[in-house]
């Protein structure tokens, strides 16, 4: 592996600024499309992006919203769930997963994940549901989706409602998250492998009722004229500005994606070492590659050392949901054996650096540094 002679330069963990210079004429133009036309909420540029992230999706319907968590909530909303009722979930995810079914007065049931794919075991829900669970909310982690097809054969006519913050394009059973569900929830926060230039997200699904369902939520129960109102909604809109960057983003990310991929391929030749354990893509599954995550013992030795060295490695998740102080000693419930995967993935889990413009130089020069740390040569990697 040919490592780059400035290696002093220092590697972020997400680079956007380099993402924003291949297609910042496109970006300029789009812009300036919204602000010719001065209609900046729930105008020409939401409805042609919800009709390209559908079909890219290969879905029937996308309702895009103001955030990844507003899709959250509001597809539960949607599905009636409130107080009284359980959503079967798992707490290795942000909070934001948990927080949703809460705030409908729902009660969070977790499972624990799977020790190679650390999405949602299947095998875990069919113990998990009773007669109060209302949906079932599996996360796909770091890009890698959970099996859904399994998890609706465990919880049969349960709602299966998909956090698909991170899985922008990623694929179960060879079709595209969201296709087996009730519906699928979208992050485009910046980070994200479809970002927009600041919040924005979406719901896909096939279900005409539940779409037209979202649409009234997100935007004051508004139905009909201006001024009529037939549920109580909210404001959960995307803006003209974020649909219109979305779209030019939109059309990068099939390559993006693909660039994500070829790195790390990269990187589980480089750190594939004895004390490592890297996420184990499952035969059924299409990772989109949104992190690169290792679990080690050493985590934050590793971290505060790459750190020094000018490589920015993360941590996404260090407290499981289950711990936090919001969520703990409250209206959740956990199996009596505890989620021990769960809580060892929190404890060990490092994000390397990944993004299409790191490439296989700024590879080679992560893998150098954690090998090194690690104590293991690399002369005998090659790219």
């Amino acid at each position: 592996m040919t490592i780059p002679k400035d290696a002093t330069t220092a590697v972020p963990l997400v680079d956007l600024r380099a993402q924003y210079r291949t297609i910042q004429d496109e970006v300029t133009a789009a812009i300036d499309r919204v602000l010719e036309r001065q209609a900046f909420v729930g105008g020409p540029e939401t409805v042609a992006f919800e009709q390209e992230f559908a079909a890219f999706c290969e879905a029937r319907y996308c309702v895009a919203l103001s955030s990844g968590t507003a899709a959250l909530e509001l597809v539960l909303e949607a599905l009636g769930i409130g107080p009284g009722d359980e959503v079967v979930t798992v707490s290795h995810t942000f909070v934001a997963t948990v927080a949703a079914i809460m705030r409908t007065g729902a009660t969070p049931v977790f499972v624990d994940v799977e020790h190679e794919s650390w999405t949602m075991t299947p095998e875990l829900v069919a113990d998990a549901v009773g007669p109060r669970t209302k949906a079932v909310v599996p996360v796909h982690i770091y890009g890698h989706p959970a099996d859904v097809p399994a998890i609706a054969a465990a919880a049969p006519g349960i709602p299966i409602v998909e956090d698909a913050a991170q899985a922008h394009g990623a694929r179960y059973h060879g079709r595209a998250v969201g296709r087996d569900a009730a519906a699928a929830c979208f992050s485009f926060y910046p980070g994200k492998n479809l970002g927009a230039y600041g919040d924005a997200g979406a719901v896909t699904t096939s279900d005409r009722e539940l779409a037209e369902r979202l649409r009234l939520l997100r935007d004051h129960g508004r139905s009909g004229g201006k001024y009529e109102h037939v549920v109580a909604g909210t404001n959960a809109r995307i803006d003209e500005v974020q649909a219109a960057i979305l779209r030019v983003k939109l059309g990068h990310l099939r390559r993006w994606t693909r660039a994500r991929q070829r790195l790390s391929a990269l990187y589980e030749v480089g750190v594939e070492l004895p004390d490592v354990q890297l996420q184990i893509v499952q035969p059924w599954a299409e990772h989109a590659r949104h992190l690169f995550v290792l679990l080690h013992e050493r985590r934050d030795q590793l971290r505060d050392t790459l750190r020094a060295q000018g490589i920015d490695a993360g941590v996404h998740y260090p407290i499981p949901v289950h711990l936090q102080e919001a969520v703990r000693g409250g209206r959740c419930r956990v199996p009596k054996n505890g989620l021990p995967v769960t809580e060892h993935v929190a404890e060990t889990c490092l994000s390397l650096p990944l993004y299409p413009e790191l490439g296989a130089a700024g590879v080679a020069r992560v893998v150098e540094a954690v090998r090194a740390l690690l104590r293991v040569p690399v002369t005998h990697l090659a790219v």
